[in-house]
């Protein structure tokens, strides 16, 4: 409510013209006294505008479908010996990459940031992260990894930055700041708040900012159209150096409503719309968006599109393990989830469950179900976890979040893993002198066998790489579904069970050739009249084979 201007008394028409003289000389020189300071240098080039440079794609253009695999480089490669992996030390191993078939690479934050550890406290969106090396480096990681036909996309933080970040320093040091409304204040600490079990406030010599994950990592104000638009230039810097795409942390955090009302609101989905629409000027570009808290909303086309299978990650695990209710959960999903939604079984984040080597207990026939279930099972790319693919563990010594992002294991060697020639800035993994790259290349029967043998089979068949999920069969331990694309219809078939399983495949045409495709061995099933075909499966095995119609 604005109170009443207190009444004026009369005054001649020159004292008027005085006094009105007067109040503009003192307005003059109070303005001058509250101006905001000007943009530093620093700032001017933090916040220059990015104009649009398409261009066209030098990867191939079933590329976003294919493999993803998701790399922590400060974990991946060490390239100069001081245990940090580096831009360098992942070129370097690239050519591992293309041998285990992958397609894409999500790099875990590389941008230079407060907390020199997980990147995601941003402190300067357009420039790498100095443990990593240089642009030039980034440069060269780009056009080595094309040149093998695997793109590239970056993780961007869209939510927040750092508090060390120059934007948040002017915001913070001075309310006149221009920069002030970037983020989010009010006088004092706000009573009513619970994130994560805190009060997500905190209380500023100049008032209180908001900052829903961590006091380091500040709010953005993404009602401020200036800061969604500084947000774009950000993300066209780095599409037009050549980066394929962007994963997109936190997108159900961007906006507040009140203490009951901090995450999956209706303005998060339109910011990433807008976001997309960036992107598809481009051409050819990937996003996928993290939203734990409601992921399916999130992989719609009038948001992001595509977005990581929260909650189906864990369901994938109980069924590998063997609980029938979690394979019913698993048989059903993408009858109704959307077509984006990406497969995973874990990541960087221990909310998202441990490495998957600790959660199913070291037992490789029922990790490869595991492993099988979500790189066959959709549309959208899978997300392998760096080290996955050789069954890494996490560390024995550590907790939290560090336990998952550890040091690649390459080889054997104590104490390094291959990794470095220094000392690596973080524990090995546990399993590191049994489970790791040199040990298993050689081996056909290995993991990273299976793992290149089926991420091969999943980018040669166009059902698997790009169909749709349908005649879905589930029935205590088994399960099977088909893939279908214009050209192709795959069966897929599992037995969750350690016991071997007969299973009648239904829903197929009358008479048809069924040609097996995994595991490779010479057979063909053929349905009877009433499109079954009966198929034996051993225990914790899966079978695919490709329809041929009479």
């Amino acid at each position: 409510m604005t109170p009443p201007k207190p009444s004026r008394p009369f005054l001649p028409q020159a004292w008027r013209g005085l006094c009105l003289a007067a109040t503009v000389a003192l307005a003059g020189v109070a303005a001058a006294a509250t101006a905001a300071p000007p943009p530093t240098p620093e700032l001017a080039r933090l916040t220059e505008p990015v104009a649009a440079e398409p261009r066209s794609s030098a990867l191939p253009p079933d590329w976003r479908h294919g493999t993803f695999m998701q790399i922590y480089v400060r974990g991946y490669q060490d390239s100069d010996g001081d245990g940090i992996g580096d831009l360098k030390g992942l070129t370097s191993r690239l050519d591992y990459l293309q041998s285990l078939g992958v397609s894409g690479l999500w790099l875990m934050p590389i941008t230079r940031s407060q907390d020199q550890d997980h990147g995601y406290a941003v402190a300067d969106y357009r420039a790498i992260e100095p443990d990593y090396g240089t642009l030039a480096d980034f440069d060269q990681l780009i056009a080595q990894a094309h040149a093998r036909g695997i793109g590239v996309i970056m993780d961007y933080v869209i939510n927040h930055s750092a508090a060390d970040h120059p934007l948040f320093e002017q915001a913070r040091s001075d309310p006149r700041s221009p920069y002030r409304d970037w983020y989010l204040w009010q006088d004092q600490v706000p009573a009513g708040w619970n994130i994560y079990g805190k009060n997500p406030w905190y209380q500023d010599e100049h008032g209180a900012y908001f900052a829903g994950f961590w006091d380091q990592m500040p709010d953005f104000n993404l009602r401020n159209p200036a800061v969604i638009a500084w947000h774009h230039d950000n993300l066209r810097f780095w599409l037009n150096w050549g980066i394929d795409g962007f994963r997109f942390d936190a997108v159900g955090n961007l906006v507040e409503n009140g203490p009951l009302a901090w995450e999956g609101q209706a303005e998060n989905h339109q910011i990433m719309s807008g976001v997309r629409q960036l992107l598809d000027g481009y051409g050819q570009r990937f996003m996928i968006c993290e939203a734990p808290g409601d992921p399916q909303a999130f992989g719609q086309d009038d948001s992001c599109a595509s977005s990581f299978a929260f909650g189906h990650n864990k369901r994938i695990v109980g069924a590998a393990l063997g609980d029938p209710a979690a394979i019913e959960q698993v048989a059903r999903y993408f009858l109704k989830a959307p077509a984006g939604m990406a497969g995973f079984v874990s990541n960087h984040d221990a909310f998202a469950g441990q490495r998957l080597w600790d959660r199913m207990r070291g037992h490789p026939a029922r990790y490869r179900l595991a492993a099988a279930t979500y790189l066959l099972q959709q549309a959208a790319p899978p997300f392998i976890y760096y080290g996955e693919e050789i069954g890494m563990a996490g560390a024995s010594s550590l907790g939290g979040d560090h336990k998952l992002r550890t040091p690649m294991s390459w080889s054997a060697e104590p104490g390094r893993a291959g990794f470095t020639s220094g000392a690596p800035f973080r524990a090995l993994s546990a399993n590191q002198a049994s489970q790791n790259v040199q040990a298993q290349l050689g081996d056909p029967h290995s993991l990273w066998a299976f793992y290149r043998d089926l991420i091969g089979l999943r980018q040669s068949q166009p059902a698997l790489l790009t169909g749709d999920y349908g005649a879905v069969q589930q029935d205590g331990w088994q399960m099977s579904f088909q893939r279908r694309s214009a050209s192709q219809t795959v069966v897929v078939a599992f037995n969750y069970q350690d016991q071997a399983a007969r299973w009648t495949l239904e829903q197929l045409p009358p008479d048809a050739s069924l040609r097996r495709l995994w595991p490779r061995y010479d057979e063909t099933l053929r349905s009877n009249a009433q499109g079954q075909a009966e198929l034996v499966l051993p225990g914790t095995s899966l079978a695919v084979f490709e329809l041929v119609q009479p």
